[in-house]
C-alpha cells in the first residue's frame, strides 16, 4: 500500500500504481454509499496479490467521483466531472513523477467520461497512464443481483438483505431520457435499477475473480486503446 511506504522504498523503482476510483453514492436501501469504491479497492487488492506483472503497488482509494444522476437520494456527494477531470490530470501528472505506469481502477460507471478525457489529456503529455473498468459481464445497472453478490463477497457485513427490494427493472436504454432530466430518482424511487434477489457470495465470488483475471492479464500485455482503456 503506498500509504504505508517510506520514500526511500520507491525511489528508483519501477512501479505502476494501481489507483481505486470509486464513488459515494446511494445504492438502494441495502447497499452502502461507498460501494463503487469497495468494489475498485477488492479488485485492485487481489491484483497486487495474484499478479505476475512486477512492481505493482496499491494506492489509496480516491472515494469520490462524478455520480450527479443520484443526487435525488441522500448522502450522495458528487464532485462533477470538471472536478474530477482536474483531480485525474494532476494526480497523474504528480504520480507519474515517480512511478512509470499508472492504472485508474474505475468502479462507477458515471466516471467513464471524464476518466477518458483525462487520461487521453494524460498520454498527449507522454505519461503512461490508463484506466480499467470493474464491468461484470450479464451484470444487471444499479444495487441488483450484481452489485449485491459482489458485496455480499467483499464486504458481507455490510449488506443489509432484510431492505433487498427490487427497483426499476426495464432496460436501461429506456430510462435514459427521464434519467437525463430527473435522475435515478425520477424512474427508481428506492435508488435500484434492477433486483437483489437471489444475490449470494458465491456469484460474486465468480464476479470477482473474472474482472480480477482480466485486469492481470491486462496489465502483463499493456495494451491502451484510443480511449486510454487497458484492455
Amino acid at each position: 500500500m503506498l500509504g504505508q511506504c517510506n520514500w526511500p522504498d520507491l525511489d528508483g523503482q519501477v512501479i505502476t500504481l494501481l489507483v481505486p476510483l470509486g464513488s459515494v453514492e446511494q445504492h438502494g436501501p441495502h447497499l452502502p454509499l461507498d460501494t463503487d469504491t469497495r468494489i475498485a479497492a477488492a479488485i485492485a487488492d487481489r491484483v497486487c496479490g495474484r499478479s505476475d506483472a512486477p512492481g505493482l503497488l496499491r494506492a489509496p482509494d480516491l472515494n469520490y467521483g462524478a455520480s450527479g444522476e443520484h443526487e435525488g437520494f441522500a448522502g450522495t456527494i458528487s464532485i462533477g466531472h470538471e472536478a474530477l477531470r482536474g483531480l485525474l490530470v494532476e494526480y497523474g501528472r504528480s504520480a507519474c513523477r515517480w512511478a512509470a505506469r499508472v492504472v485508474f481502477v474505475n468502479g462507477h460507471g458515471g466516471n467513464t467520461r471524464t476518466l477518458i478525457e483525462a487520461v487521453t489529456r494524460l498520454r498527449y503529455e507522454g505519461r503512461d497512464v490508463a484506466w480499467f473498468p470493474c464491468a461484470f459481464d450479464g451484470a444487471d445497472a444499479h444495487a441488483g443481483f450484481t452489485e449485491t453478490s459482489v458485496l455480499l463477497h467483499v464486504s458481507p457485513s455490510v449488506v443489509d438483505r432484510s431492505r433487498a427490494v427490487a427497483g426499476n427493472r426495464e432496460p436501461v436504454g429506456a430510462l435514459l431520457g427521464a434519467m437525463r432530466s430527473g435522475g435515478v430518482a425520477a424512474v427508481s424511487p428506492n435508488g435500484v435499477l434492477g433486483d437483489p434477489e437471489g444475490a449470494n457470495p458465491d456469484d460474486g465470488a465468480g464476479l470477482v475473480g473474472d474482472v480480477t483475471d482480466r485486469l492481470c492479464t491486462a496489465l502483463e500485455l499493456w495494451q491502451v486503446d484510443d480511449l486510454g482503456r487497458l484492455g
